[in-house]
């Protein structure tokens, strides 16, 4: 089992710039797989668009893989999406973790831009044949029920040949979308439990329609936090994932030491997923580091053990 742990931001917590890309050159330094950007364009809290931060990631790292968790593509124009992604392939010489999905109904997006929840599905899906035919370098002809294109192309095509597609969401639409456009899957907010069941159904979809996507391909992500679950930043926490979704805290935020991380990954595991987008609780320029070290120091050598790459 090919476990990964990558990090991962929601709010832009940090007070600094300096203390954002601290926290960069820490994750590149000490191991982490991976960088995930969450994507809101429209929110009071402070969050970072997430293909800008992306193409920063790319001039600053050499190591690190970096994707968004995940892209809303009935927010964008797909055109501009496959040409946004092939540059940052490109220019980070082939580390871009491509992830879609169609975005929360709840989203202030909708309201605030003019957008039909309605079609956001039928949206998605046109788009990602769009990006996907795009990437492979084709001069494209396009009439669909939202998008229309004549001879549209880009270039430089993506320095992967075949550009990861992770796609989000755990509906009957979304796995079939994954098993459609997919060479991944990144669960949001589903317990190990609901994991292991849209697994199986993705996986049951994929033989269906005659594709494969590998065993190590499954992703989930949750917020961790060293420390107490009654530490105030903590509680904070739980209280904005409960306003946020109506949930259980508890379903998205461990709190406590690397054995109960650690426990709450093998969880996941056990249900096939094997790459994690964790997300440190708490603000300012030394939290976040902080939170992050003790991950890297502690979590990271425990699941190296207990999963050896091989």
């Amino acid at each position: 089992m090919k476990v990964a742990l990558g990090l991962g931001l929601m709010e832009y917590s940090f007070e600094t710039a300096a203390g954002f890309w601290r926290w960069v050159d820490l994750c590149e330094q000490a191991g982490a797989d991976s960088l995930w950007q969450t994507d809101r364009i429209v929110s009071r809290a402070p969050i970072l668009e997430c293909m800008t931060m992306l193409a920063a990631l790319a001039g600053r790292t050499r190591r690190l893989k970096f994707g968004m968790n995940v892209v809303s593509l009935a927010f964008r124009d797909p055109v501009l999406v496959a040409k946004q992604c092939a540059t940052i392939d490109v220019l980070s010489e082939g580390r871009l973790l491509p992830a879609f999905g169609i975005g929360s109904p709840a989203a202030p997006e909708w309201a605030a831009m003019g957008l039909d929840t309605a079609t956001r599905g039928r949206v998605t899906d046109e788009a990602l044949e769009i990006i996907t035919r795009l990437w492979r370098g084709e001069s494209l002809d396009f009439a669909g029920r939202h998008f229309t294109l004549k001879g549209a192309s880009i270039s430089p095509q993506p320095v992967q040949p075949d550009l990861p597609v992770w796609i989000g969401g755990g509906s009957a639409a979304a796995i079939r979308r994954t098993a459609r456009f997919g060479t991944g899957w990144q669960a949001g907010g589903e317990t190990p439990a609901e994991a292991a069941a849209v697994i199986a159904a993705i996986r049951a979809e994929c033989a269906a329609q005659g594709r494969v996507i590998d065993a190590d391909h499954y992703g989930a992500g949750f917020n961790f936090h060293f420390g107490s679950p009654d530490d105030p930043a903590a509680q904070r926490a739980m209280a904005a994932y409960a306003a946020r979704t109506g949930r259980d805290p508890a379903r998205g935020i461990v709190a406590g030491d690397a054995a109960a991380i650690l426990q709450r990954i093998a969880e996941y595991v056990e249900a096939g997923v094997t790459k994690f987008v964790l997300r440190p609780v708490g603000r300012g320029d030394a939290v976040p580091l902080a939170q992050t070290r003790l991950l890297l120091e502690q979590v990271l050598p425990l699941v190296a053990a207990r999963w050896p790459k091989g």
